[in-house]
């Protein structure tokens, strides 16, 4: 809180954190315009019966855009999947390959391939979410509500892919994560307070809201717990000379966390769940189906198939944002190397083993988070409770709080720097000009 304190101190800071906060305003206030042809009460109604369905992860993803059927109904998961599939198929295709290499312009390039798939994927999604609400008699089948539907949801996609890239770069955090995070976090107070209102009537055991909110309180410290932990890489630099002086030999640390995948992999991961599960709750036989229960959250084919993904995502997005090899090669450079491995291709070799392991770990603990905590509120029958302070909703709302509050932390001791720096400076000068009057004086 001292923090945000500060950061409302410094201009820029305050400037991001304004700028950010009324984005996400925006967006929620999207999330209450209703598309045009839907029974909204209907649906409602459809969530107030508890079913674990696809729907239940779209409307925590969408911020609960579902259950009103607004106009951000699919949120930013076609983006997320995209950007997904393009980083997949980047490095067997020798086109986007070369982008990639191109710096900011190939960036460019991919990022507007990116936008348009989006808007591809989000009509075939909005398609296919109009026909289901047909199939289960909550809109009248025609072909303009068909129309309607598509357009809108695809502007409402549009319009929530360019709010997550405004705050990227002129706010705080990744945007994609941060309207996630915003979603999820709307609408934890309203399902605290309906499940406290069930144990008031007496439909729930008091015994059971107690044993869920101790159930989630630990599942909030075990995230923190392990999201603040990290190996310690021991780096020793020789004496040697730099510039006119000669440096002690020192000994330093290369931290390297448990979970350096953060939020990504779950994120990944529900979203590419989301695209056949929706194509799945258009057809009434195959929902019904073992094929359709592979796609039903609860159900054991469904956490077995996202634990999969988030191993496949945990190693994938590790390796997109620490390289070994040149991790490796800087240290050469500089003269520093881990003790009892030689510099160079040992070392890299040795970082690709301590990655690896603390890549399954990491790995494990995300499926244990985001796999039993849900299933424990689903058996319990809380399945409400379950999709929002379920494993996959805590680690996105804790992960995107921890890294916004490191970068704000960052911002500060980086102005902080920049204080010392001009103090220090002055003083300089300040002390120059001192011996200069003095040495006049003694002239004199």
């Amino acid at each position: 809180m001292s923090g945000l304190v500060q950061a409302f101190q410094i201009p820029e800071l305050k400037k991001r954190l304004l700028f950010t906060i009324s984005m996400l305003a925006v967006y929620r206030f999207g999330v209450f315009v209703s598309t045009p042809g839907v029974d909204v009460d209907k649906i409602r109604r459809m969530f107030e019966d508890g079913s674990n369905t696809i729907f239940g992860l779209i409307n925590l993803f969408s911020g609960g855009a579902l259950e009103q059927f607004s106009i951000f109904t699919l949120g930013i998961s076609p983006y997320i999947t995209v950007s997904i599939i393009i980083q997949l198929i980047s490095p067997s295709i020798p086109y986007l390959e070369n982008l990639k290499k191109e710096g900011d312009a190939g960036r460019r390039v991919i990022t507007r391939y990116t936008r348009q798939f989006t808007i591809l994927l989000a009509l075939f999604q909005s398609f296919m979410i109009s026909r289901a609400l047909e199939s289960k008699g909550l809109a009248t089948p025609s072909l303009s509500f068909e129309l309607i539907t598509m357009i809108t949801l695809t502007a409402g996609t549009a319009f929530v892919m360019w709010l997550g890239e405004q705050i990227t770069e002129r706010g705080l955090g990744n945007g994609t994560s941060v309207i996630i995070f915003a979603g999820i976090a709307a609408r934890m107070p309203s399902v605290f307070g309906s499940t406290l209102e069930l144990a008031r009537t007496g439909e729930v055991s008091p015994f059971a809201v107690l044993f869920l909110l101790v159930f989630s309180l630990l599942t909030i410290y075990s995230i923190i717990y392990v999201e603040r932990s990290h190996r310690k890489i021991p780096i020793q630099y020789p004496r040697r000379m730099v510039g006119k002086r000669m440096t002690q030999a020192q000994t330093q640390y290369l931290p390297l966390k448990v979970n350096m995948a953060g939020v990504i992999p779950p994120i990944f991961a529900s979203a590419i769940m989301m695209l056949p599960a929706t194509i799945v709750t258009v057809f009434p036989q195959a929902s019904m189906s073992v094929f359709g229960k592979l796609f039903t959250p609860g159900e054991w084919g469904y956490e077995v198939i996202y634990v999969g993904l988030i191993v496949l995502f945990s190693y994938f997005y590790t390796a997109v944002i620490f390289n070994p090899a040149e991790v490796a090669e800087n240290l050469k450079k500089n003269g520093g190397f881990i003790p009892l491995v030689r510099p160079g291709q040992e070392t890299a070799d040795y970082l690709y083993g301590v990655l690896n392991r603390l890549t399954l770990w990491g790995a494990i603990y995300i499926s244990l988070v985001c796999v039993v905590p849900q299933l424990v509120y689903f058996n319990m029958g809380a399945s409400a409770f379950g999709y929002v302070f379920g494993g996959t909703a805590v680690l996105i709302v804790v992960g995107v709080t921890l890294d916004t509050a490191a970068q704000i932390e960052s911002m500060l001791v980086a102005r902080n720097y920049e204080a010392f720096m001009s103090r220090s400076s002055k003083d300089q000068s300040a002390v120059g000009m001192v011996g200069y009057n003095r040495s006049r004086l003694l002239r004199r």
